[in-house]
């Protein structure tokens, strides 16, 4: 079992900039794969970022050169720069036991989800 907890979220202007965090607990072998998630009304859910226990990523081209992923032993993070309204949604931490397939940032393949921060960028 695996429990997170998201934190972070909030509302800026467009330019501005937010970091999220993710605490997670229990299995460390359940966190191989750890990622973030938005899920903005209208759309579908979007695999924003990813990163493997070695340490390797891999973004969403809508977030490349913006946003940068980070884990510690119990954490995971994304800081989100240069925010645009686009980015308006609520994200959602991840995390699975997969590195085969973590770094296509497919929900199917993740375990465990948090319940989301929300992120609102104004214009």
């Amino acid at each position: 079992q695996v429990q997170l907890v998201e934190s972070g979220g909030g509302s800026v202007q467009a330019g501005g900039s937010l970091r999220l965090s993710c605490a997670a607990s229990g299995s460390t072998y359940m966190r191989a794969c750890m990622a973030w998630f938005r899920h903005a009304p209208g759309k579908e859910r979007e695999g924003v970022a990813a990163i493997r226990s070695d340490g390797s990523t891999s973004y969403a081209d809508s977030v490349k050169g913006r946003f940068t992923i980070s884990r510690d032993y119990a954490s995971v993070y994304l800081q989100m720069n240069s925010l645009k309204p686009e980015d308006t949604a609520r994200y959602y931490c991840a995390v699975g036991r997969s590195l085969d397939y973590c770094l296509m940032r497919g929900t199917s393949i993740m375990d465990y989800w948090g319940k989301g921060t929300l992120v609102t960028i104004s214009s």
